[in-house]
């Protein structure tokens, strides 16, 4: 039984005993066991805090059903969703928010997020100002969709502050705040 076992077995116990509903009991053995892996693994003070966090990072990533290595784009990655749509499209199993269209074209529609002042955040269109806005003209929205030039691929989002406009009862158009956020996406 390694220091790292003993440390956790310790902190959960005394956990345990403090807080009756504590998600992490339900955990307790697999908990144990990285943690004895993990001194068994030799790290050292240097490395110990490094591979924690890879280490925590990657079960976090894997239990939020997301990818930890870069989507490569081949077939065996993609499945037909053409009933769901008049073209043919395919969604990437590994990344439900990637999309492969007929023509071979690849989109990744969570590119852009929108967030508003209470932390809201969707996908979709947005107006880069209020002159725009007021305009009405549709050439000047912006997607939140991102097209994917080359494979490897690893997914990064985009948030963009925005504010809301309602403009008729319950439809909602968002604008946003700072158009500087682009800077970062056009690179």
């Amino acid at each position: 039984m390694t220091n790292s076992y003993k440390h956790a077995k310790m902190e959960l116990d005394i956990l345990f005993k403090t807080t009756d509903d504590s998600i992490l009991k339900e955990f307790e053995s697999e908990i144990l066991s990285i943690c004895e892996k993990f001194g068994q693994s030799g790290q050292s003070g240097g490395s110990a805090p490094v591979t924690a966090s890879i280490l925590s990072n990657a079960i976090k990533t894997l239990c939020l059903f997301e990818t930890i290595a870069p989507l490569t784009g081949e077939d065996d990655e993609w499945v037909c969703v053409s009933s769901f749509s008049e073209d043919v499209l395919y969604q990437n199993k590994r990344n439900s928010a990637v999309f492969k269209r007929g023509d071979g074209k690849v989109y990744y529609i969570d590119a852009i997020l929108k967030i508003d002042r209470s932390g809201s955040c969707w996908s979709g269109d947005f107006w880069i100002n209020n002159v725009d806005f007021k305009s009405k003209n549709p050439d000047r929205k912006v997607s939140g969709i991102g097209y994917i030039k080359s494979f490897p691929f690893t997914p990064k989002k985009f948030y963009i502050d925005v504010t809301y406009v309602e403009v008729s009862d319950g439809t909602w158009e968002s604008i946003m705040i700072d158009i500087s956020q682009l800077d970062e996406v056009r690179k």
